[in-house]
C-alpha cells in the first residue's frame, strides 16, 4: 500500500504547524526567550515601557503604535529585540581572552551574539589573534590617526543601521558631511530603497501615505510580498481588525505564510481561551517569484476592460484634475497580452480579474508591500506600478485609502528623513552649512553595493559602521569579507559582537553603545532620543535600564567623539550637542522645516506626523501632479524555470538570528532548508528530505542544502537570508535603486553529488 503524504515522515527538524499566528505559541516563545536572557532580572519590566508614552520604542519593526498610548503594546518578535538587547549575558574582557578571533569565526552568527552584550571599547591584536580591551581615548586617537592620514574624504565610508536614532544618524551624517564626503551606504539600500527612489517619481515622497486610522475606514486592504507575522507582528492586530469588519483583505504572496491566513492575539484573553482565530486572506493568490508586475498589469488590464464595458471604474475627475500619463500606462496595458501575463505571474486570468473586481467595488483601498516587491531586479518599477494602480481610481488624499511601504527597522525611515543619504537635496545642504559654518560635498556618494565595491577595488580605506552587520548583511559575502579586510580602518559601533566585527582591517576597534532599552545620562542629565515610524509619526524613546557596564557610552557620544578625533580643526561644538540632545533636535529643526518647533511637538504623547504632500493631494513633482509611468516589458530576470528568494525565518531580525528555528513554517533547531512546490519537486525527480546543489545563473552554488516541500508557487524556491546571499553577485541590482536582487535569483537545483 502507497503511504499518504500524512504518514511519510518528514526530514529532521521539519513539521507541519496547525496553530494560528499569535496564541499560545507566540506566549510560550516570549516565556522562553526571557527566561534564557534576563533570567529572573527585574529587567522583564522594560517589556512594560516598550512603546508606551513615558517609555522607549520597540527596537524592532518600525509598524506604529496607536496614538503611542496604549497599555499594553507589545508583540513577540518585539519582546525578542528587547531580552536580545537587555540579556544579562556579557562578553567582557574576560570572554575575549578565552576564545581567540579564530574560533569566533567559527562559530555561526546566532552563537555570536548570543554571547551577550559588549562592555568596553576592544582592539584587534594581530600578535596574539585576540580581541583586547582599550580606554575611550586610544579608541579614538587610532581612529582619528587613520581617517586623518586617508589623502581624499571619499576613501571613507559611512554605514548606518536603522535602529539608530534621528539624533544619532543627524549627527553622523553631519560628521560625514564636514568631513567632506557624501559615502552613506545605509540599510536602506538594501531594503526599500525602490521606495524611496520611485515614489517620488510617482507621487512625490518616498514614503507611505497612510495612518493606521485608515485601515479603519478601508474598504479593502491588498497585502503584496510581505509577512507581516514574522516581520511586523503588530501589524496582525490592525489586520484582525479589518477582517471583523468584514472588508477583504487580499493577499498576493508566492509562499503561504500564517501570518496572512489567521490569527489568534495573545492580549485578547477571551480568544485565547477559545478555539477561534481569526481568518486574515480573504483570498489568497500564490503569484510566482517575479511575478508582481505582470499581475499589477494584469489587474489594471481588468479595470480598463471594466470601464470600457460599465464605466464608473477609474476616477476620471481625480485623474484629470492631479495626474499625468494616463495615456502612456493604458498604451502599455493594452500592448501587454493576457498570455505574457498568466505566464509571468502563474496566476490565471480568472484569479487576477477577481482581485481587480474587489478593487474596482472598494471606494477606499491601501495597498500594504514589502521587500518581496522591493528586493527585485524592477523592484522600482514594482512600487511604480502599486502607484498606478492606486491612481486609477484615486486612492491618495482621502481618508482609508493609500499606499504602505512595510519599512522594516524601527528607525530606518526616520534615519532617511535626517539626512543618511548618498544623495542629498541642494536645499538640504544649505540649511545644514548655515546651520553649522561648514562646506558640505555636492557630489554624490556611495550607496551600499558602490561601497562596497570601492573597499573591494581598493578605493576606499575606512569603513565606520553605525551599528548593523554590513558584510553579512550584504550579496556576495565572500567578497565583502575581503573588502573589509583590505581596509585601512573598520569601526563597529554595536551593542553585540557579530560577524563583521571579526573582519580584520589594519586597525580593527569594536565599540559598544547602549541600546534603546537604557538610561543615557548626559552633562545635562538623563536624556531621550526620537524615531520615525513607518507612517511618519515622530515619537520620543526614553530608555531606562542600566548600561550593561560603566564603559558603555551612547551612539551620539560615540559619533561626536570620532568625528573630533578625525578633524582637529573642527567648526561643529559638538560637546554641546552631546550634552543636552535638545540642542541637536533645534539643529534638525534648523535644517528640516518639517521639524518646526520639534522639542515642543515631541514632548506631546504622540508625538507628530511629517508632512506627507500626497495626503492632501499635493504632488511635489516636477510638474505639481502624480505621474502614470508606464513600464513597457518588464521581465524580472531572463526565462528561467525556476526563480529563488531570500526570506527571513520566525526567529530572526534582519541578520539578527535569535534561535535556529522557524515556528510558523514547521522548521526547528536548523537553517539549511530549500522550500519547494511539490509539482516542481516530482517533475524535477527531487523528494522531500533529499540533500540538493543550487546554482544561480551567475554560478554561485549553495551546496548540501535539504529541500522541504512548501506551499509555494510554481517555478519558485526559497532560503533562509543571509545564507542564501552567496547565490547573489555584488552587481546583482536594480539599476534605479541600488538594490541587491535577493529576491529574484535565477537558480537551477540537482540532487546533491
Amino acid at each position: 500500500m502507497t503511504e499518504t503524504r500524512e504518514s511519510q515522515a518528514r526530514p529532521e527538524g521539519i513539521s507541519d504547524y496547525k496553530g494560528p499566528a499569535g496564541g499560545w505559541g507566540a506566549l510560550g516563545a516570549v516565556a522562553r526567550t526571557i527566561r534564557e536572557q534576563m533570567k529572573v532580572s527585574l529587567d522583564t519590566r522594560a517589556l512594560l515601557q516598550m512603546n508606551q508614552p513615558d517609555g522607549f520604542d520597540c527596537p524592532g519593526c518600525a509598524w506604529p503604535d496607536p496614538k503611542h498610548t496604549s497599555s499594553f503594546e507589545f508583540c513577540e518578535n518585539g519582546a525578542k529585540a528587547v531580552t536580545w538587547e537587555a540579556t544579562v549575558k556579557r562578553v567582557d574582557p574576560d570572554f575575549f581572552a578565552r576564545h581567540s578571533a579564530t574560533e569566533l569565526w567559527s562559530w555561526n552568527d546566532h552563537e555570536l551574539e548570543n554571547a551577550g552584550r559588549l562592555t568596553e571599547p576592544l582592539c584587534y591584536d594581530p600578535e596574539t589573534d585576540h580581541y583586547v580591551p582599550i580606554t575611550w581615548d586610544e579608541a579614538f586617537a587610532r581612529a582619528g590617526k587613520v581617517m586623518q592620514s586617508l589623502t581624499h574624504a571619499d576613501q571613507a565610508e559611512f554605514y548606518c543601521s536603522g535602529r539608530a536614532s534621528n539624533e544619532s544618524a543627524f549627527l553622523y551624517q553631519l560628521f560625514a558631511r564636514e568631513f567632506g564626503t557624501n559615502n552613506f551606504p545605509d540599510c536602506s539600500n538594501m531594503c526599500h530603497e525602490a521606495t524611496s527612489v520611485g515614489l517620488p517619481k510617482s507621487i512625490g515622497v518616498g514614503k507611505g501615505t497612510v495612518l493606521l486610522e485608515d485601515f479603519d475606514l478601508a474598504d479593502a486592504v491588498f497585502c503584496i510580498g510581505h509577512n507581516p507575522g514574522t516581520n511586523h507582528p503588530r501589524m496582525l492586530g490592525t489586520l484582525a481588525e479589518v477582517s471583523k469588519r468584514g472588508v477583504p483583505i487580499i493577499v498576493a504572496n508566492p509562499m503561504r505564510e500564517r501570518g496572512l491566513e489567521r490569527f489568534k492575539s495573545p492580549q485578547h484573553p477571551t480568544e485565547m481561551l477559545s478555539t477561534y482565530s481569526t481568518p486574515l486572506a480573504s483570498a489568497y493568490h500564490m503569484v510566482r517569484i517575479g511575478g508582481d508586475i505582470a499581475m499589477l498589469k494584469g489587474m489594471m488590464k481588468a479595470l480598463f476592460r471594466m470601464e470600457d464595458e460599465r464605466g464608473g471604474v477609474l476616477d476620471h475627475a481625480f485623474i484629470a484634475e492631479h495626474t499625468e500619463g494616463i495615456d502612456a500606462l493604458r498604451a502599455d496595458i493594452e500592448a501587454t497580452s493576457w498570455n505574457w501575463i498568466e505566464a509571468e505571474s502563474r496566476l490565471t486570468r480568472e484569479a487576477i480579474e477577481s482581485m481587480a473586481e474587489v478593487y474596482a467595488h472598494a471606494e477606499r483601498v491601501i495597498v500594504c508591500y514589502g521587500m518581496g516587491i522591493t528586493q527585485h531586479k524592477h523592484g522600482t518599477q514594482n512600487v511604480q506600478a502599486i502607484a498606478n494602480l492606486l491612481l486609477l481610481r484615486g486612492n491618495f488624499g482621502k481618508p482609508g485609502a493609500g499606499i504602505c511601504p512595510l519599512r522594516g527597522h524601527s528607525n530606518v525611515q526616520g534615519d532617511r528623513t535626517v539626512g543618511i543619504t548618498e544623495i542629498p537635496t541642494e536645499d538640504m545642504l544649505e540649511r545644514l552649512d548655515a546651520a553649522f559654518g561648514i562646506a558640505s560635498p555636492r557630489h554624490h556618494g556611495h550607496n551600499a553595493v558602490e561601497a562596497l565595491a570601492a573597499m573591494r577595488d581598493g578605493h576606499s580605506k575606512a569603513l565606520i559602521g553605525l551599528g548593523g552587520n554590513l558584510a553579512v548583511a550584504m550579496p556576495d559575502p565572500e567578497a565583502c569579507f575581503d573588502a573589509v579586510r583590505k581596509l585601512d580602518l573598520s569601526v563597529s559601533i554595536v551593542t553585540k559582537f557579530n560577524r563583521t566585527c571579526l573582519l580584520h582591517a589594519k586597525e580593527t576597534l569594536v565599540l559598544p553603545c547602549l541600546g534603546r532599552t537604557e538610561l543615557d545620562m548626559q552633562e545635562a542629565g538623563p536624556q531621550w532620543v526620537t524615531v520615525e515610524d513607518s507612517m511618519s509619526m515622530v515619537h520620543a524613546s526614553r530608555g531606562k535600564l542600566k548600561a550593561p557596564g560603566p564603559h558603555v557610552r551612547s551612539e551620539p557620544a560615540i559619533v561626536a567623539a570620532l568625528a573630533k578625533a578625525s578633524m582637529p580643526h573642527t567648526k561643529v561644538d559638538w560637546d554641546a550637542l552631546v550634552a543636552d540632545y535638545d540642542r541637536i533636535r533645534d539643529k534638525i529643526e534648523a535644517v528640516y522645516p518639517d521639524f518646526r518647533d520639534f522639542n515642543v511637538r515631541v514632548r506631546e504623547p504622540g508625538g507628530f506626523r511629517l508632512t506627507i504632500g500626497p495626503s492632501t493631494r499635493t504632488w511635489h513633482t516636477p510638474s505639481g501632479k502624480a505621474q502614470f509611468i508606464a513600464h513597457p516589458h518588464v521581465e524580472e530576470v531572463e526565462h528561467t524555470p525556476l526563480l529563488l528568494t531570500t526570506i527571513r525565518s520566525h526567529d530572526q531580525y534582519n541578520t539578527t538570528i535569535y534561535s535556529l528555528d522557524d515556528r510558523y513554517r514547521g522548521v526547528t533547531g536548523r537553517r539549511d532548508v530549500i522550500f519547494a512546490n511539490e509539482v516542481d519537486m516530482a517533475m524535477l525527480g527531487i523528494s522531500e528530505g533529499d540533500k540538493v546543489t543550487v546554482t544561480s545563473n551567475a554560478g554561485r552554488k549553495l551546496e548540501g542544502f535539504t529541500v522541504v516541500r512548501h506551499a509555494i508557487a510554481r517555478g519558485s524556491l526559497a532560503a533562509y537570508y543571509p545564507e542564501a546571499n552567496c547565490l547573489v553577485p555584488l552587481d546583482d541590482f536594480d539599476p534605479e535603486s541600488g538594490t541587491p536582487s535577493y529576491k529574484s535569483i535565477a537558480v537551477t537545483i540537482a540532487a546533491a553529488a
